[in-house]
């Protein structure tokens, strides 16, 4: 992994995160829930060019900023009776009962996201307990997901994996042929996260987000853009954490 150096400068009166990298290219991100703005750029630029690059970008990096600041939040999870949890896109309230054998999460037809605990389980637990459906979830769907588009690719990725991630909802190591999936993506439409792993094992062909990329993505998914943004629509989890 290549280390960053970093610095903050201002530009237009906003924030520009700097991070100097052994990389080829300039990459800018706006990142959520707050409009975070980051620049990588090779070691060697210079000043002059790191701000001509921000303010070419400035309408949009505004727009970006704009969009989050607008976007709903999901509330603290608090697990209780009659609380708003998503799973695959819809909206279900959470039912808790008193458990029959083990503890257990049942997605019900009616609406409801049953939790069966005991009376005195902690908040904490009962969210840990929600996470490892969420997981189960997504685990089940990238199983049926994954081998047809290893196929379709040509690719093979040596590990796949789920996690919590605070600022991405996917990420690629292409030396370890390792993918990351973010944990969130159980809570979006299941074309989201189709969307995502198309994404990431793409790069497994192509490292950056340049026009070859673009030209694989769109030949293998044409209605990518309309996935991107439906999922950069949804709303954010509550912690602190734009594809």
């Amino acid at each position: 992994m290549n280390k960053a150096n970093t610095e903050v400068i201002q530009v237009g009166g906003i924030d520009i995160e700097i991070n100097r990298r052994d990389i080829k290219n300039i990459h800018l991100s706006v990142l959520p829930p707050n409009g975070k703005v980051r620049l990588s750029v090779p070691n060697k630029t210079s000043e002059q060019s790191i701000r001509l690059a921000i303010v070419n970008k400035l309408a949009w990096i505004k727009k970006q900023q704009v969009d989050f600041a607008k976007q709903e939040r999901q509330s603290i999870r608090e697990m209780v009776n009659g609380e708003c949890h998503y799973l695959w896109g819809k909206k279900y309230r959470l039912a808790i009962k008193k458990p029959e054998g083990k503890f257990t999460v049942t997605a019900k037809g009616s609406g409801q996201l049953e939790l069966k605990v005991n009376e005195n389980t902690s908040p904490d637990n009962c969210l840990k307990l929600l996470n490892r459906f969420y997981r189960d979830e997504m685990q089940r769907s990238i199983e049926k997901l994954l081998p047809s588009w290893q196929k379709k690719l040509g690719v093979k990725a040596d590990s796949l994996n789920i996690k919590k991630m605070k600022t991405k909802w996917g990420s690629c190591n292409i030396q370890a042929k390792r993918i990351w999936l973010n944990l969130e993506l159980a809570k979006k439409p299941p074309e989201c996260l189709e969307y995502i792993l198309v994404h990431e094992l793409i790069h497994l062909l192509e490292r950056h987000h340049n026009e070859r990329f673009k030209a694989l993505i769109d030949k293998h998914m044409h209605n990518w853009r309309e996935r991107r943004d439906l999922l950069n629509s949804l709303p954010l989890a509550y912690e602190d954490w734009q594809y």
